[in-house]
């Protein structure tokens, strides 16, 4: 049997499957568990609400103003997007942060010229933190009105 095992060919394991088997089953007790990474390659949505006028630098170095209406910050391998109906276009577009080269809040009216991306990342974390606050609130008062009409409700 040994002699057959170092036959086969060495293969790498899928990261989805290696990640599922890593988690469910790999754990043995006094051994931590490693932290399992996202595949290279991968892109990770972060949910973002807001109007921003841009100050945008195309590809060709072409600046233009646009107005964004967002919905999501996309971080990728090596760039981030700025995700959302643009009405210009009418219609969805993403923006590279990275060619951003104003940022005007529409609600506030800051203007931010430099670490977009440190605000724009802050900004979604706070949206994220907010969104925890208000399910779990949510939750909680669906929660005390099922225990009251469970204790108004006389039994059969």
């Amino acid at each position: 049997m040994a002699d057959r095992a170092a036959d086969l060919p060495e293969r790498t394991a899928n990261p989805h499957m290696m990640s599922m088997s890593h988690n469910a089953f790999s754990v043995s007790p006094g051994h931590p568990a490693r932290p399992v990474e996202s595949p290279p390659g991968a892109w990770r949505t972060l949910p973002f609400e807001g109007h921003f006028d841009l100050v945008y630098e195309d590809a060709n170095g072409a600046w233009s103003n646009r107005s964004l209406s967002a919905r999501e910050l996309k971080l990728g391998p090596g760039r981030t997007l700025l995700g959302g109906i643009d009405a210009r276009r009418g219609g969805y577009r993403g923006f590279r942060v990275d060619r951003i080269r104003r940022l005007t809040d529409g609600a506030t009216g800051e203007r931010i010229e430099t670490g977009i991306l440190d605000r724009l990342l802050g900004r979604a974390e706070a949206q994220r933190r907010a969104d925890a606050v208000r399910i779990r609130r949510q939750t909680q008062a669906r929660r005390r009105a099922q225990l009251s009409d469970a204790a108004a409700t006389p039994p059969l």
